[in-house]
């Protein structure tokens, strides 16, 4: 692979979701050898560390909202910004944004800070949900699984306005691959929009190779840059057990490799996450590693 300069950022986020641990998952990565492990492949690794996050807001008995309002709505709505601003300014630079999780409300700002410098940025989200929730449409009111929603410029005007108010991203340049938990709101939206999705029924039927050649063929042709936002819950747990929420049957660890390996030979990416690490629901750090491994085969690694 051609060498590049990377720059990663540790966003130790848990507050779009209730369970805690996930705020551990860039330390769980770091230890993991991610840094070690691109060392070998790049140029050169800049790691910046981990941002500072805000304080869960105050919450009713029983994890509802403390208001109206979104839970956490406002210091995640501080993070995303500054989030966005941190990536924009790698990419400024010439570096390619590694965002670490944290979970996936992460992507609101990453998204965000990629948009300023593309006209039709594409996002292959790699993850077991679609994260299309709104307000109105999510069952628990979890913010991350509304990132995508929010990017389309769907849902809370504080987040969708977060770093601009239009939207970030276009429907027809959004691929979901291994989707098997889908609310009724997501499946309404996902019609509506026509957006491009590979269900688990798919990546069986088709096979991996065949889901990642349409993928790259349907985005290299209308995107300037595409963004890869990898859920380390679309791996099946047996391979990943250290999620949130983890779904069974998903892919398996082999096919996630061979997809970073065909996105690495494409040279379609232009920046990646990787989220939803919770060691304390891991084993012996299986799923950091299982990271820092499908890291490596994105950034070129090979076995011979």
């Amino acid at each position: 692979m051609l060498k590049q300069q990377i720059s990663m950022i540790g966003v130790p986020m848990d507050l779009g979701q209730l369970r805690r641990g996930v705020d551990m998952g860039p330390s769980a990565i770091r230890c993991a050898g991610v840094n070690e492990r691109l060392e070998c492949l790049c140029q050169d690794i800049e790691d910046l560390g981990d941002m500072t996050i805000g304080q869960r807001e105050d919450e009713k008995e029983g994890g509802e909202p403390a208001s109206e309002e979104l839970r956490n709505l406002k210091a995640i709505t501080k993070a995303s910004v500054k989030l966005a601003e941190t990536v924009d300014n790698i990419v400024a630079s010439g570096a390619f944004p590694l965002v670490l999780g944290g979970d996936h409300s992460i992507a609101i700002g990453t998204l965000a800070g990629l948009a300023k410098h593309y006209q039709n940025l594409g996002v292959i989200w790699y993850d077991a949900h679609a994260d299309l929730n709104t307000k109105e449409t999510s069952p628990s009111g979890n913010i991350h699984g509304m990132p995508l929603a929010i990017s389309l410029g769907i849902g809370h005007e504080g987040l969708t306005a977060i770093y601009g108010k239009e939207a970030k991203i276009k429907a027809e340049n959004i691929v979901i691959i291994g989707a098997r938990s889908l609310d009724d709101g997501e499946k309404e939206l996902i019609r509506d929009k026509g957006i491009k999705v590979y269900t688990m029924h798919e990546i069986d039927r088709l096979g991996m190779t065949r889901v990642m050649e349409e993928t790259i063929d349907y985005l290299r042709g209308r995107t300037d840059g595409v963004h890869l936002s990898l859920d380390l819950d679309a791996l099946d747990p047996n391979d990943a057990p250290g999620v949130g929420t983890p779904v069974a049957g998903g892919i398996s660890y082999r096919e996630s490799h061979l997809a970073m390996e065909m996105l690495e030979e494409s040279k379609l990416i232009t920046s990646a996450e990787f989220v939803e690490v919770n060691p304390i629901l891991d084993e012996k750090n299986r799923t950091a590693e299982a990271a820092v491994a499908l890291m490596g085969s994105l950034f070129g690694e090979k076995l011979l």
